[in-house]
């Protein structure tokens, strides 16, 4: 930017001093965060999300019983879900949860009776269906996808997890920060739909060396019946982050 100024019937010519990402030749594009921040920001992220969490056991269990779609879908469910948070992390919405114990554990208790509901069936679902045909079906996978949602979005140590994480990568002196958060959470989303799959293909190289007999069938539904009900335990008995922090 070049400001001419009249002083004294001389001319004065002022240039604004570049910045820094005009000086290394970079374009100036509004919200996205540089170079360095997000090659730092991805190396961060990478090491979180390839670290087995809830929603990568939740991914693993459902492609071990219903297949390598049904575990694909799952992740793009769990990380629709991301979504949201990302957007409630980028305008204060999360911000609620991080202050209010009692929207926290509101939130928490209905995803985990969400979880274990999810294990029930689970448990049966080889005796309200075929044994053979049932596991590589992989059918209805609209209802899959929204349990992946409903999953993640009930999941407010998510949203309190990204309301901590993504600041510390945002610029003070660029952009809006809720502009800055959104364009890293989703980068982060992109990153884990990456890792997520990368776990839902290699459960599905494990389970396809498992030959399908009823027997096996059944206990495959029970033992994945048994993971949804101990992450909705789990999920149940976690406390506010906040409050553990400060005992």
């Amino acid at each position: 930017m070049v400001v001419t100024l009249c002083l004294n019937r001389r001319r004065v010519t002022v240039s604004r001093p570049k910045s820094r990402r005009e000086r290394c030749g970079a374009p100036y594009l509004r919200g996205v965060p540089s170079l360095s921040t997000l090659a730092l920001f991805s190396v961060a992220a990478l090491v979180l999300l390839l670290t087995p969490g809830p929603a990568v056991i939740y991914i693993v269990t459902r492609t071990l019983g219903q297949g390598r779609r049904a575990g694909l879908v799952s992740v793009l469910g769990i990380h629709t879900g991301s979504v949201v948070h990302v957007v409630g992390a980028a305008f204060g919405v999360s911000a609620v949860l991080a202050r209010s114990a009692g929207a926290f554990n509101a939130v928490k208790l209905v995803g985990a009776a969400y979880l274990i509901c999810l294990g029930l069936q689970r448990m049966t679902a080889t005796r309200r269906e075929g044994a053979h045909d049932r596991p590589r079906r992989e059918a209805d996978l609209r209802r899959i996808y929204a349990q992946g949602v409903v999953v993640n979005v009930l999941n407010p140590k998510t949203a309190l997890f990204l309301l901590a994480f993504l600041p510390q990568f945002v610029d003070p002196a660029g952009s809006p920060a809720g502009l800055q958060m959104v364009v890293l959470g989703l980068w982060f989303i992109g990153l884990g739909i990456c890792s997520d799959s990368a776990y839902a293909v290699g459960a599905s190289a494990v389970s396809r060396r498992l030959r399908p007999t009823r027997r096996s069938a059944r206990r495959r539904d029970e033992l994945c019946g048994a993971a949804y009900i101990g992450l909705g335990v789990t999920a149940a008995l976690a406390g506010h982050p906040a409050r553990r922090a400060a005992t």
